[in-house]
């Protein structure tokens, strides 16, 4: 029964977070960024994206609360706070006809900056990664988290397959999608806060 209970919670943790770090959506920016590379050096990219990405997320998960003590937050202002950023980035990238993407020089710097963070690790992420940490406990959210990294590596590591089969204009249509979806959470997360501060 621990186990069906710990699984129940791991994916009220894991979706949210799927949401906010989006990994389909990357991918048309990412092919974009790496595609004058060769093999080794995409390698290189995807390595110091997802190590970059690992490392940042794994610092606000341990450290959030430590920095909510010491400035005086509480939870329900971040949520509240952290629900309005993350709908501000939904509804930008809702109404975007496309992102622009800069063009990169052949580095396997861009894989730390921008994919790494912010794309991977983006204010989207982190917040939620706070957020779920409050909800639903440091176990649960540790497991989500390291879960949507892998999947993050598995679709950039499989980009050029991926995008084969749902094309560049499929992969900004399930961005979308999934805009919509951080939308919703966003609004929810802005609902459980004002409730918090209301009790």
């Amino acid at each position: 029964m621990e186990i069906i209970d710990f699984l129940k919670i791991f994916s009220l943790a894991f979706i949210p977070l799927f949401v906010a770090m989006e990994p389909i959506g990357i991918l048309p920016i990412y092919l974009s960024m790496t595609r004058s590379m060769n093999p080794a050096e995409r390698k290189a990219v995807l390595f110091y994206s997802i190590i970059t990405a690992t490392a940042i997320t794994l610092a606000f998960l341990v450290v959030g609360k430590v920095v909510f003590i010491l400035l005086g937050i509480t939870i329900s202002d971040f949520q509240i706070a952290g629900g309005l950023i993350l709908l501000s980035i939904a509804i930008s990238d809702i109404v975007q006809t496309a992102r622009l993407v800069p063009e990169a020089a052949v580095s396997s710097g861009i894989g730390i900056v921008p994919i790494g963070t912010p794309l991977i690790a983006g204010p989207a992420a982190i917040t939620t990664i706070l957020i779920l940490e409050d909800l639903h406990g440091f176990a649960a959210t540790l497991a989500a988290l390291f879960s949507n990294l892998l999947i993050a590596w598995f679709t950039l590591q499989w980009s050029d397959t991926i995008i084969k089969y749902i094309g560049a204009n499929g992969a900004r249509g399930i961005s979308k999608v999934i805009s919509l979806l951080l939308t919703a959470i966003a609004v929810m997360m802005i609902r459980k806060g004002l409730e918090g501060l209301l009790i």
